[in-house]
Parts: C-alpha cells; sequence; structure tokens
C-alpha cells in the first residue's frame, strides 16, 4: 500500500473572478468544477487542472470574498511548484505573464512569480519523470503549457527533525536537508521545508489550506487506521462527492489530506463540459436558489469561447 503522488491542493482566494481570470486564462488551466466548500456553502469551491481533471493537476480555490492577504509562516505552505516540458517554456511564461502585467523573477531553471492575491509559485522544468497533464488554451502551445504540479515547500521552525508519520507511515523517501519525494506507480512530488520567517503566519487570501495525497480507493480505509495507530488525529472518511477524504495535521502542522482516485470530475458533468455549471453537494442542493443569488457570477472562460465561435 502506498500513496500515489498528488492528489491536489487548495488555497483561499477573495476574488472569484480574479482568480478564475489568473489561472483559466493566463496560465491556460481548465477550470474543471464550480462548487462550493461543503462546510462553507456561501463560498465558492473552484478548481483547476488539466483536460481531464487529474489528480496531480489539480489546484482548487475557496474564495472568501474580499478575505484580507494572508501570510505564510510556520506550518503552512509557502510555494507551489509547477512544471514545464523544457527550458524554452519558461521564456514564453516570462513573456507572457509580463505581458498579463505580473512581475516575474528568473532563477537558472525556475521562473518566480505570484498570483494575484500574493500566492508565490515556480514554474521549473519537468524532467525527471512526470507524465505530463495538460489543459488546452487556444494562446498557450501544448510544448508550453503546465504539465502539472511538481512540488510544494512548507515553513518550519524545525527543518531537522526526523518525522516517522511522513517516512515510516506515509512513504515518502527522505533525500536529505528538508527535502523529500513522495512516488506513486506514475507520478511524484517533491515536498520540502524550509526554516520559518520570524513572523507568525496567518491565514488569508493567497494562503495555502490543505495539501491532499491521492490514495487508491480500495485503500483509503487502511489509510486511515494506518495514520491513527501512529498517533495521528484523524478525521472519520469524508464524501467529498468527487472523492473521499481524511485530514490530519503532519508534525510540523501542515493539514495533509489522503482523497481517493475515483469518481473523478465528470461524475456530475459531462467530460466536454466540465465546471460550466454551478454544482452543489446533494446536502446543500436545497439552498441552489439562494446560493445562485449570492454568489458572484462566474463564467468559464472554456465555455464563453465556445458561445463567441458560435456567434
Amino acid at each position: 500500500m502506498k500513496l500515489e503522488g498528488l492528489h491536489h491542493i487548495t488555497m483561499i482566494t477573495g476574488d472569484a473572478r480574479g482568480n478564475v481570470a489568473f489561472y483559466a486564462y493566463v496560465l491556460g488551466l481548465r477550470l474543471v468544477k464550480k462548487t462550493v466548500n461543503f462546510d462553507a456553502p456561501e463560498a465558492y469551491h473552484l478548481y483547476f487542472g488539466d483536460e481531464q481533471g487529474s489528480p496531480g493537476s489539480i489546484l482548487t480555490w475557496f474564495e472568501f470574498a474580499g478575505a484580507a492577504p494572508g501570510r505564510a509562516g510556520a506550518g503552512m505552505i509557502h510555494t507551489l511548484q509547477l512544471g514545464v516540458a523544457a527550458p524554452e517554456a519558461l521564456e514564453f511564461w516570462q513573456s507572457r505573464l509580463h505581458d498579463a502585467g505580473h512581475r516575474t523573477r528568473r532563477e537558472p531553471g525556475v521562473l518566480r512569480f505570484a498570483d494575484p492575491d500574493g500566492l508565490v509559485l515556480e514554474l521549473v522544468v519537468a524532467d525527471d519523470g512526470n507524465p505530463p497533464l495538460r489543459a488546452v488554451h487556444p494562446d498557450v502551445p501544448a510544448e508550453h503549457a503546465i504539465t502539472g504540479l511538481e512540488g510544494a515547500r512548507a515553513y518550519t521552525h524545525d527543518v531537522a527533525t526526523h518525522s516517522p508519520l511522513l517516512t515510516e507511515v506515509l512513504g515518502f523517501d527522505d533525500l536529505g536537508g528538508g527535502e523529500f519525494r513522495l512516488q506513486g506507480d506514475e507520478r511524484h512530488l517533491h515536498w520540502a521545508y524550509d526554516p520559518a520567517p520570524e513572523a507568525p503566519g496567518r491565514q488569508g487570501a493567497g494562503t495555502v489550506h490543505h495539501i491532499a495525497w491521492a490514495s487508491q480507493d480500495a485503500d483509503h480505509d487502511a489509510w486511515r487506521r494506518r495514520v491513527g495507530e501512529a498517533g495521528g488525529h484523524v478525521t472519520p472518511v469524508i464524501d467529498r462527492d468527487y472523492f473521499l477524504s481524511i485530514y490530519f495535521r503532519e508534525p510540523r502542522g501542515i493539514l495533509f489530506e489522503i482523497a481517493t482516485l475515483s469518481p473523478g470530475f465528470a461524475v456530475d458533468e459531462d467530460p466536454e463540459h466540465l465546471g460550466e455549471a454551478l454544482r452543489l453537494p446533494t446536502q446543500h442542493e436545497h439552498l441552489r436558489a439562494e446560493l445562485e443569488r449570492v454568489l458572484t457570477p462566474l463564467v468559464n472562460p472554456r465555455a464563453a469561447r465556445a458561445a463567441k465561435a458560435r456567434s
């Protein structure tokens, strides 16, 4: 039994429209699901990824409209690393981001920038084995498209402390110096800890809420038992419609989720029309009229392009 790499990473935004404009228009990801937060249905939960909404490509956001900017600190993820196929892609993205009004910083093999909420992102050359997970966008050549999540970095006050939960229970490879790798059958993710700044973290817009690791469906209950037996305070299995989840905090404070690979995002929408309609959890369907009235209207960019082409 082992984890299959990354499932998704979830952040907080204060502006759903700005979030869609950046990730679906500028970065060229596909908006694959437009739904709401299970625990706060007045807040959007937006999912972006590749054409199929594949685990390993998924970035998601809770929108708390007007949320104050947050600040990453100890026990929080501070940087996400997105893959591209070759160094030439970094040139393309540096130009595209500049033209869209976003500042970048180029380092060897890395292009560093921030999203409109201040979340730090890095584009890195994905040259060590992850199969590409691309979305299709008319303004982004396929050879330059983002290929999925390659890594995530978190802050901690104890970089050197050995973590049996991470290595012996969850199966991460310890590469030394706070660097780890989670290898599944098909995909892996680089995971790392950096020394935390003195200022304490503050959750808000531009911060990461949690990171989810992918599990084979048949192993999910076993993962819950395994984490619990290792002393982790793990939740019951929770049905999130598109996957089953358990949650717990790893010893340095980051909220971990283990999510199943199935049923996936096409369970309630035609794969050709993912993310076009507002989908609600069954428990909140009775709130549809109210939620459609209070949620900011969002148009899926792909649907908008299709409508323009037909006109």
